[in-house]
């Protein structure tokens, strides 16, 4: 990993802000609309932030919005790259390597994603208790820099139980419907055949999407407490009639937004509160 990239995003940052978040929140497709609710917010463009990789995926938008949420001091990235826009795993946690370095302790990851277990629903959303890497890729690769985090980190709690426990607590206490599972990482850009999908469906998995883990991964090197939340935009193929577009988890995420950034701001309201 090029240490050096990262700390020259870390500055091109902090020569526009002066704001230290405590808590970052990595938004996936068609889920961007929570960055409307940040309070005074800030907004850096990707664009203007050196060595950030910019989103060429439809429902990213490509942006950095500082701001509070209650006492919750939040930065929200708004969409993110994908290992199948051609970047290295290093280039596609370097975002969120930057974001630790300018301080923040949690990370919220959220994804759209599609559902593997029969018992989901489109609309649905689903706290991530722990996924499979089947990316045949891994973002700590290569030489360890040790001060950013242990060559062989523990990834027992990937996940961390207590921030998951409260996703589903402020789900209840709102009347929104949630479920647990696991989140199987590929590397796309197809979605997966009936075939595949069987597979780990027998491995375990509960949904499947294209992102999340190597975030997850170098998060918990570098000591941050990370959770998860996926929003089940489709059946995955093979638990379907019909045929998977993109278009189809833009349109399910519009319709899941309302609720998705309730339940995300009654988070934010809470972690706030407990600092």
């Amino acid at each position: 990993m090029n240490k050096e990239k990262i700390i020259k995003a870390v500055k091109s940052i902090q020569s526009k802000t002066d704001f230290v978040p405590d808590i970052a929140i990595v938004l996936g497709s068609g889920l961007g609309k929570l960055a409307d609710f940040i309070e005074n917010s800030i907004v850096i463009p990707y664009e203007e932030i050196d060595e950030f990789p910019k989103p060429t995926v439809t429902g990213h938008g490509g942006k950095l919005v500082f701001g509070k949420v209650g006492e919750a001091k939040v930065v929200v990235m708004q969409g993110r790259v994908h290992l199948y826009e051609g970047h290295s795993p290093e280039k596609v946690v370097l975002p969120v390597r930057t974001l630790g370095l300018l301080g923040i302790k949690t990370l919220i990851l959220t994804n759209a994603a599609g559902g593997v277990n029969p018992a989901f629903a489109p609309g649905e959303l689903m706290v991530i208790r722990d996924h499979l890497n089947l990316q045949c890729a891994n973002p700590l690769t290569g030489p360890n820099d040790d001060s950013l985090g242990t060559r062989f980190p523990d990834m027992t709690e990937a996940y961390n139980k207590k921030l998951s426990d409260l996703i589903v607590e402020c789900a209840v206490e709102n009347g929104i419907d949630i479920r647990n599972g696991v989140y199987a990482g590929m590397t796309g850009p197809t979605y997966e055949t009936p075939a595949e999908v069987n597979m780990v469906r027998i491995l375990g998995a509960d949904a499947i999407g294209m992102s999340t883990v190597a975030e997850c991964i170098a998060a918990n090197h570098m000591g941050i407490k990370v959770c998860g939340v996926s929003l089940i935009t489709n059946m995955a193929a093979g638990l379907s009639k019909t045929k998977l577009t993109h278009e189809e988890v833009k349109e399910t995420a519009d319709q899941a937004t309302e609720y998705f950034v309730e339940l995300m701001l009654k988070v934010l309201l809470r972690l706030g509160d407990a600092n």
